[in-house]
């Protein structure tokens, strides 16, 4: 009984087999697939980067000044 070599890879595939993937919906324009980026950063900006409501000040009077 032959047991399968758990660290073999598969065998690089010849150039020019590959077949190109293309998302369903993008666009092959250039100008047309920046646009639907651009307008899918603006639907979601909000909720990917929310405000910070953090202070990053010291608070407390400022330390005077040598001459």
């Amino acid at each position: 009984m032959t047991t399968a070599d758990p660290h073999r890879k598969a065998p690089a595939p010849k150039p020019g087999s590959r077949k190109k993937r293309r998302t369903e919906g993008r666009a092959e324009d250039p100008d047309t697939l920046e646009e639907q980026l651009q307008e899918g950063l603006e639907d979601t900006f909000p909720g990917s980067d929310p405000v910070s409501v953090t202070i990053t000040g010291i608070p407390g009077r400022p330390k005077e000044r040598r001459n």
